[in-house]
């Protein structure tokens, strides 16, 4: 069988891709010059790591519920990672995932939060890309 026809590697591969058209989305939404919606750049952010993390999750065959949780994904890798403390930060998005999405739940998020969020997200892209890698799965 060929590895890019097995069915964990296709799914984790679609979860890589859903991340990062999230990351990318929330970087091009900086470079609007009116109106930059800073709550949806820091939802995308939010949703990037957390699409990462359940590649991992999936790469590994560690089953995990569809939350938007980010320290309950950050527990699930944890069982089988050792690099999870290295991005605790993460957990600062979580807010994002409800409250940029539903009126009367948005917290204003500022231009610093956003580009946080952006930065968080690319951190938790590289260390997971980087452990799924030393893990034997190309890219």
């Amino acid at each position: 069988m060929n590895v890019s026809d097995d069915p964990i590697v296709k799914n984790v591969r679609q979860w890589l891709t859903f991340a990062d058209e999230d990351l990318n989305l929330a970087k091009h939404g900086l470079t609007l010059t009116t109106g930059i919606p800073y709550r949806l750049i820091a939802y995308h952010a939010q949703q990037c790591v957390e699409k990462h993390l359940k590649a991992y999750l999936v790469f590994r065959g560690i089953d995990f519920p569809y939350t938007h949780n980010i320290s309950l994904l950050l527990e699930l890798c944890a069982e089988s990672a050792d690099w999870t403390a290295d991005i605790q930060d993460a957990e600062e998005l979580s807010p994002y995932a409800v409250t940029a999405r539903y009126p009367g739940e948005d917290e204003e998020v500022t231009s610093e939060e956003a580009s946080r969020a952006i930065e968080i997200a690319d951190d938790v892209r590289n260390t997971v890309r980087l452990a799924l890698t030393n893990a034997g799965f190309q890219l």
